[in-house]
């Protein structure tokens, strides 16, 4: 069968894992992640919209919950021919990272306790924008986790607890106004299909953020990776530290922290070394400026006033 996915129109179904308890798309109506007194055991984060209560919504996600199903809106924005290349990013994340899964779990896990965890509190709330299966999301400790993705297996991968929602980002997110602590993106903004996209993104992040909540950005920097940076067949969008340390100073952030070269470039190929090793790489910075080949960003959200002297 076949399934609407925003900004992406007809997109061929996949199983859901039954494991998970994930149901094929239904027609219950609209699901949008937000906490509500009428949940369901094990459900904490989701309740049903009545489709009364849609009108002027331009853009709705879909969120998968356990044993419910989803119902997708309308396509809007970007055709289904216009991006035809992302139509199987479930079979792509299988053939890149279902081999070296485990690594990467333990890698990120490392990551994650070394490196990111500060930036997230722990009593707060944190969304893992392009996550993916799940790797950062599933280590890092916060009181609300939130997944967002267009893969269709995201939902069945991230594991319990954490809020699934398939949304395209450059469209409106399904979530309120200041209401994250963190954004956290790794190896994302180059596989959006333009820079407009990257912009509209950029602007969600900063609305719903908390003002001086952070964006943490890491991703490969085609100052460094030159050539290499194309041979993944969904890279679109070149970027390096300095392009999007200049976007996000003009979409109201104040950029605390820009690093040229920090990680090596891919972990889905080539040499991966022990967990002990990639341990001794992330307290090392003198390593980074000879293997590093990713840039990291962290930015601040500036108070709306300072947002407007900026810009």
């Amino acid at each position: 069968g076949a399934v609407f996915t925003p900004g992406l129109g007809i997109v061929p179904s996949v199983p859901w894992p039954a494991s998970a308890g994930w149901s094929q798309p239904g027609r219950e109506g609209l699901v949008f992640p937000y906490k509500s007194p009428r949940r369901e055991p094990g459900d904490s984060a989701s309740f049903d919209v009545p489709s009364s209560m849609l009108n002027g919504l331009a853009q709705p996600a879909l969120v998968a919950r356990p044993g419910r199903g989803i119902v997708p809106p309308p396509p809007q924005g970007r055709t289904a021919e216009a991006m035809e290349s992302l139509q199987d990013l479930d079979v792509e994340y299988r053939r890149r990272f279902a081999r070296v899964a485990d690594y990467r779990e333990s890698v990120w896990r490392i990551l994650v306790a070394d490196c990111f965890q500060r930036y997230v509190p722990a009593d707060g709330a944190v969304l893992d924008l392009g996550s993916g299966w799940g790797e950062f999301i599933r280590n890092v400790r916060a009181a609300r986790r939130v997944a967002m993705d267009l893969n269709p297996e995201m939902p069945g991968r991230v594991g319990p607890g954490i809020e699934a929602i398939l949304h395209d980002c450059s469209q409106p997110w399904p979530l309120e106004d200041d209401a994250l602590d963190t954004v956290f993106t790794s190896n994302f903004f180059e596989h959006l299909p333009d820079k407009d996209a990257l912009r509209r993104t950029v602007r969600e992040a900063w609305r719903c953020l908390k003002p001086g909540g952070r964006l943490v950005c890491m991703g490969p920097n085609i100052d460094v990776v030159q050539g290499a940076y194309w041979h993944f067949w969904d890279h679109f969008l070149p970027l390096t530290d300095s392009s999007l340390c200049e976007l996000l100073g003009m979409s109201g952030f104040g950029v605390e922290r820009s690093i040229r070269r920090f990680l090596p470039y891919t972990m889905s190929q080539g040499f991966r070394p022990p967990p002990f090793l990639v341990r001794l790489y992330v307290r090392c910075p003198l390593a980074w400026r000879l293997l590093g080949k990713q840039f990291l960003v962290v930015a601040r959200k500036l108070p709306a006033a300072a947002r407007a002297r900026a810009a």
